[in-house]
């Protein structure tokens, strides 16, 4: 069982930093922060620092699309009393959004205790680097990408919901997952991704609140933070993951995520022989 550690100020902004850059892109931020909290400091930063993090990453999006999200709220609560409404894009897109949700705020009930433990394993990040590197490039490859936003369908919405929650497990990546959805179902690149970051927020808000806390708990295993730490790695992880943001969004309308994908694979053969001769820990 690990052991209470304190978190010094150094390692929180680099776990801050590692959190704002590879939150949006498909490469596992919960992924990163076990490799280089175990790599560099010895020790997993843990599930809850992970999640509490994340509301600054998903505070970037709220930033980013605000005026989008406003106008889906808004058009969500007039639809339940106008038939009109209901008949619009953007009152099914939200209902796409709240429908998405919902599997891993389930599943992330029903397996806490796993997402906890086993499921932290670093032969699992491994795993699910190389195993989900490898389903997004065939996303990419035999995804027909013709399916624009204002295409988007209840079953687009639930399957990405479900590929959503498989990022519970370190190393799969919650945008990953989605945008691995997305374009298999025929979405297009820009499509997924935007759809990708506005499912993510009610989830990611609710972990995050509901791991405030477990992250302060006393004796708690793992790397533990101050309340300062948490605060300001959080602010970090906004700031950079709003920049982020707008990188992807532009990235990925002109290019392919096969840089993602041989990412994936090296990072997860990298781990696998960094455990295999013993640098790091599982």
């Amino acid at each position: 069982m690990l052991e209470w550690i304190s978190l010094s100020w150094l390692q929180a902004m680099v776990l801050a930093v590692v959190q704002g850059l590879t939150e949006f892109l498909p490469i596992s931020s919960s992924g990163h922060l076990r490799i280089v909290s175990q790599l560099f400091f010895g020790d997993d930063a843990g599930a809850s620092f992970t999640a509490v993090t994340q509301i600054g990453t998903e505070l970037a999006v709220v930033i980013y699309f605000f005026t989008d999200i406003v106008r889906l709220i808004a058009t969500w609560f007039r639809g339940l009393v106008d038939a009109e409404v209901r008949r619009t894009q953007d009152y099914r897109l939200a209902w796409y959004v709240i429908v998405g949700s919902l599997p891993i705020g389930v599943l992330g009930v029903l397996f806490q205790d796993y997402i906890r433990g086993a499921l932290r394993s670093l032969w699992v990040t491994g795993a699910t680097l190389v195993l989900f590197g490898i389903l997004l490039g065939l996303a990419e490859w035999l995804g027909r990408q013709q399916r624009a936003q204002d295409r988007l369908t209840l079953r687009d919405g639930a399957l990405m919901g479900l590929a959503q929650s498989l990022a519970l497990v370190p190393g799969v990546s919650r945008s990953g997952g989605t945008i691995t959805g997305g374009l298999a179902l025929g979405l297009t690149r820009p499509t997924a991704v935007r759809f990708s970051f506005l499912l993510a927020i009610p989830a990611v808000f609710a972990a995050g609140l509901s791991e405030i806390p477990e992250v302060f708990e006393s004796g708690g295993p793992g790397l533990q933070p101050t309340g300062a730490q948490m605060i300001v790695a959080t602010l970090v992880a906004g700031v950079i993951g709003y920049a982020c943001i707008a990188w992807l969004l532009r990235f990925v309308e002109r290019h392919s995520v096969y840089l993602f994908v041989w990412y994936r694979i090296v990072l997860g053969l990298a781990v696998f022989a960094l455990l295999g001769f013993g640098v790091m820990q599982p």
